[in-house]
Order: C-alpha cells, then sequence, then structure tokens
C-alpha cells in the first residue's frame, strides 16, 4: 500500500507533508501542507453551510491531515484546495471555492495574517522541506469512527471545544483542540468509508437519497453565534485521475 492511496497501514496512518517555516511580524510560524496536489477534494462555501466533498483516496489524505493538526500545536496545516478541479455534480452556480486552514488553538493566529502568511510560503525563495508524517492508529480510533451514534452523543464529548470559522483571503482557517480536530478527522473518515462502491459511481446523483453518504463536524443545533456556519462532509466519485 502507499500513503497516496490508503494512508492506514500497518505502522499506522501517514501522509507525505512538505514543511516551511516563515516569519511574520517577529514570530516564526511552521506550516505544513501535503506533497501533493488534492485531486479530489474541494471545499465550497455555498449560501451559509460550509460543504467539503471527497473521494476515498483524499478524504483519507484530509483526515490524517485532520488528525495531524491534533498533535501539532504549533503549526498551521494549509490545504490549497482552490487548486482542485471544480466537482462537476455540484455546479448551483453560487458555490465559492476555498482554501482550508487547519490552526491548533495553541498557535493563536490573526486570521488577518493568513493572507501575508501565505504570499511568504509561496515564494519561491522559501525553503521546504519534505517529510512523511506518521500518527498512530489509536488517534483514528478513539471514540470510534463511524459509530452511528445520535448526533447529542456524538458531540457530547467536545463540549467548548468545537472548531471555530474564520472566513478570511478565500481561506476558512477552523481553530481548534486537539479534542477538535480528532472528532473532526473521525467524521471524514466515516464518509470514505460509507461511501457507494465504486459500481455505484455512475449512478452517482450529488444529493440523491440513494447514494448521499454525509457528516456534519458538528451538531448544528449546538452553533452558538461564535462558532460559525455549518460545515458539511459529503462523498463524491472521483472526478479527477
Amino acid at each position: 500500500m502507499t500513503a497516496s492511496r490508503a494512508p492506514l497501514t500497518r505502522d499506522g496512518l501517514r501522509v507525505k507533508i512538505i514543511v516551511q517555516r516563515v516569519r511574520l511580524a517577529g514570530a516564526e510560524y511552521r506550516v505544513i501542507r501535503p506533497a501533493g496536489p488534492l485531486k479530489n477534494g474541494a471545499l465550497y462555501q455555498a449560501g451559509h453551510p460550509y460543504d467539503l466533498l471527497v473521494d476515498r483516496t483524499d478524504g483519507r489524505r484530509i483526515g490524517t491531515l485532520m488528525l495531524l493538526a491534533a498533535r501539532s500545536p504549533r503549526s498551521l496545516i494549509h490545504l490549497p484546495m482552490r487548486a482542485t478541479a471544480p466537482e462537476p455534480w455540484f455546479g448551483r452556480g453560487d458555490e465559492q471555492p476555498l482554501d482550508l486552514v487547519l490552526v491548533h488553538r495553541a498557535v493563536q493566529l490573526r486570521p488577518s495574517r493568513w493572507k501575508r502568511l501565505r504570499e511568504r510560503i509561496a515564494a519561491g525563495s522559501a525553503p521546504r522541506e519534505l517529510r512523511t508524517a506518521r500518527l498512530p492508529e489509536t488517534d483514528l480510533r478513539d471514540g470510534s469512527e463511524g459509530d452511528g451514534a445520535a448526533p447529542a452523543a456524538r458531540f457530547a464529548s467536545q463540549g467548548t471545544d468545537r472548531l471555530r470559522r474564520h472566513l478570511h483571503a478565500e481561506t476558512l482557517l477552523l481553530t481548534g483542540s486537539t479534542a477538535a480536530f480528532r472528532t473532526a478527522a473521525r467524521q471524514v473518515f466515516a464518509v470514505t468509508k460509507d461511501g457507494p462502491p465504486a459500481a455505484a459511481s455512475s449512478l452517482y446523483i450529488n444529493g440523491g437519497c440513494n447514494y448521499h453518504v454525509c457528516r456534519s463536524l458538528d451538531d448544528w443545533r449546538d452553533l452558538g453565534p461564535r462558532d460559525g456556519e455549518p460545515f458539511h462532509v459529503e462523498y463524491a466519485p472521483s472526478w479527477t485521475r
């Protein structure tokens, strides 16, 4: 098995990453992004909710990066998802593609600084280090992936550890604790696990009841004014190769 197709291996979860260190306003930031582009992982703002569409491969990569965010209280994890080819079944016409940044709350990043940070890491002179991140499988198993629990029970352990949303410079910044990112990762992995088989792909209808598999990163009924809009994760068959 390879890290790109199936990050769950005998050694646990793994994902290839690029690590960069940049300075801004007297502080140094460690920025992590996937080593290869996401082909079938796209984030849209459509009306009020945020919609993350994933196939199995990139959904597992994104879920693994969320677990990495949980273990990286001094790092930002940047997923440049605006570069992903548009998902063809999501064509209502009012979607805005967004990048995604995962920020452990220990970093205390001001969202307004993100645009300048992005410019620094995109500069050709910024050094880049290629690594393979390895995480224990127990990070995913704790709390049971896709256990079908009722929403109230599934999110009760989150308490005040919900992921906060900040939209800035065409980027959704999710900020939260270790527990919040692990809870989110389990929902993403559940979507990749429960998505329809390849044989159903030709019959796939976005939002159709027969093949619709989705999860929410929160119980929307518990969202407060500081929590932001609902974040919806939906399975979609691979749309690029």
